[in-house]
């Protein structure tokens, strides 16, 4: 599967939101309800086809996705203003896992949370496009990783279905 990478950088085939299984779609509910603390989110109402398309959007009101729209950006790296306001508020995300991520396992972190690791792939893009990092803080570790080893996501892989969350 190639990668999809989102307006905000978020990785959208890595996301189970994305999978017709509504138990795996669950699963990732039970896990972001637990680990962000939203009761909002049901299995349907995260069902997400990516932002890159005009089909399901589990964030309608995204205000990345209609900025990139309106300046008709792959992403958020291309931009000048980076990192804006509305970016900012997905790298909350960001930080919240870090914080979190001693605590998660590795199929919950992978199932949950992988896919929004968008910081070090946004500054991956800017830098292949000769843009400056933006003042955001990274190493060269945290560059070295995105998405390299993750292999199938995990809701593909029907042997570790039952074992997440």
């Amino acid at each position: 599967m190639d990668p999809i990478i989102a307006r905000c950088g978020y990785r959208c085939d890595l996301c189970a939101a994305r999978s017709d299984d509504a138990e795996v779609r669950q699963r990732l509910v039970n896990g972001w309800r637990r680990i962000y603390g939203n009761e909002s989110y049901t299995a349907e109402n995260v069902r997400c086809d990516g932002c890159l398309c005009d089909g399901r959007l589990a964030d309608k009101n995204c205000q990345v996705r209609a900025c990139c729209l309106d300046l008709s950006y792959e992403n958020c790296a291309e931009c000048d203003d980076f990192p804006c306001d509305k970016l900012n508020n997905l790298l909350a995300c960001h930080s919240e896992q870090h914080r979190q991520r001693p605590r998660l396992s590795d199929g919950v972190y992978n199932l949950c949370c992988r896919q929004f690791d968008n910081i070090p792939r946004l500054l991956k893009i800017r830098r292949a496009l000769g843009l400056d990092d933006g003042g955001l803080a990274c190493t060269e570790k945290d560059l070295e990783h995105p998405d390299s080893d993750i292999g199938e996501p995990p809701f593909l892989q029907p042997e570790r279905r039952s074992s997440i969350i």
